[in-house]
């Protein structure tokens, strides 16, 4: 399979979480700056997100209950116009399709405008492909009942020749790659910090729907101490 490069891009609290309080800390704010400057850094065409974090960050919440689609759309990739040209990619890991958005393209200050491709299962329904469509945003299938991280790598390349990726998150999302193999290298910011929230998501959280993963070695490259005591980790995965 011919895959894109995949670097995981988180930034955490010492204990590892990926959300919560700790954020609104007066001493997560360099690691918040440095974050975004080591995002445009590492130059990805695509970040992808799960599901939370486009609810979170990236969309206009869940869609209200759709009326039945007036043409039954095949379960097919879709390239947008809008997607045909683009350069840069939001890309919403979104298997039911219930995510609402407003654009084909989104906008975030101090990065680039990217078109928006949705990952859909084929449970994903009529209607939402049409609405989708109505949009102007792309979308592609990536599994029947369940996303498959391989299969969506590949039609990205195939689709809009993307060569190196960014998934940045939520901690399932991140765990469904690693347990794939699919990520090279780990990129991990973490903030001076301590959350302690039991409620708080990891860097890499199972699903409850998903087996019981492996352990996954990685090999640090590189360890950074940054301004405000910010720590910059890099790691590469472990060849199988």
């Amino acid at each position: 399979m011919k895959r894109p490069f995949v670097v995981c891009h988180m930034l955490t609290s010492v204990d590892g979480k990926i959300d919560g309080p700790f954020f609104g800390a007066a001493e997560t704010a360099p690691a918040l700056q440095l974050y975004g400057e080591l995002r445009n850094v590492y130059q990805c065409q695509a970040t992808i997100y799960g599901m939370a974090t486009i609810l979170g960050s990236y969309s206009d919440g869940l869609l209200p209950e759709l009326p039945p689609a007036e043409e039954i759309l095949p379960k097919e990739d879709y390239i947008s116009p809008y997607g045909r040209n683009a350069e840069q990619f939001i890309v919403a890991v979104d298997p039911q399709g219930t995510v609402a958005f407003s654009s084909p393209v989104m906008e975030k200050k101090g990065r680039p405008a990217a078109h928006i491709i949705e990952v859909l299962t084929e449970s994903a329904s009529p209607a939402y492909l049409s609405y989708l469509r109505s949009i102007g945003i792309s979308y592609v299938f990536a599994g029947e009942k369940q996303i498959h991280c391989a299969v969506l790598l590949e039609k990205l390349v195939q689709y809009f020749s993307v060569d190196k990726v960014m998934v940045a998150g939520g901690g399932i999302m991140n765990e469904s790659f690693l347990q794939e193999g699919l990520i090279d290298e780990l990129s991990w910011v973490i903030a001076p910090v301590v959350d302690g929230n039991t409620e708080s998501a990891s860097l890499f959280d199972k699903a409850a729907f998903l087996p019981e993963g492996r352990p996954v070695a990685f090999h640090l490259k590189e360890a950074n101490v940054r301004e405000g005591h910010v720590l910059w980790l890099r790691y590469s995965r472990v060849s199988a």
